[in-house]
């Protein structure tokens, strides 16, 4: 399932110079209540600091990020949306909603909440899992 949804979103934001990966950053940066430095926003998404890294640093190769000054931390720049950052952010997301409403057309409200309350489960579960090997790796 993961898989196939990777492939669909990086078809659908491709006409806007984007993947999946890089959108989900944009989307990390677009929805933080401020700017945050590129580990919080590694943790944000539950993902690897290095690969977060790595893609603000191709986003704002492609001017869509940008970094600046963080007033709490010397070195951990704070990275934000440019405008064209924001259009092209923006234009995947008017993209995403039709696309997801297609998605769903024919499943029932009942359907959609199991398989919500399904999800929400099995995040919960490894995300124990996770934290106790993390424990145990310390």
């Amino acid at each position: 399932m993961n898989n196939a949804t990777l492939v669909w979103g990086d078809r659908l934001v491709r006409p806007f110079g984007l993947t999946s990966a890089r959108w989900q950053v944009m989307g990390a940066i677009a929805y933080a209540d401020r700017p945050r430095p590129v580990a919080w926003l590694a943790r944000d998404l539950g993902a690897n600091r290095q690969n977060i890294q790595r893609i603000a640093n191709d986003l704002a190769r492609e001017n869509l990020v940008a970094f600046e000054t963080n007033p709490n931390h010397r070195r951990a720049q704070l990275v934000v949306l440019t405008e064209a950052g924001k259009r092209a952010y923006d234009s995947a997301v008017d993209a995403w909603n039709p696309a997801a409403t297609g998605l769903a057309n024919d499943l029932s409200a009942d359907e959609l909440t199991t398989a919500l309350r399904v999800l929400g489960l099995l995040r919960s579960r490894l995300t124990e899992i996770n934290a106790a090997d993390d424990s145990a790796d310390a």
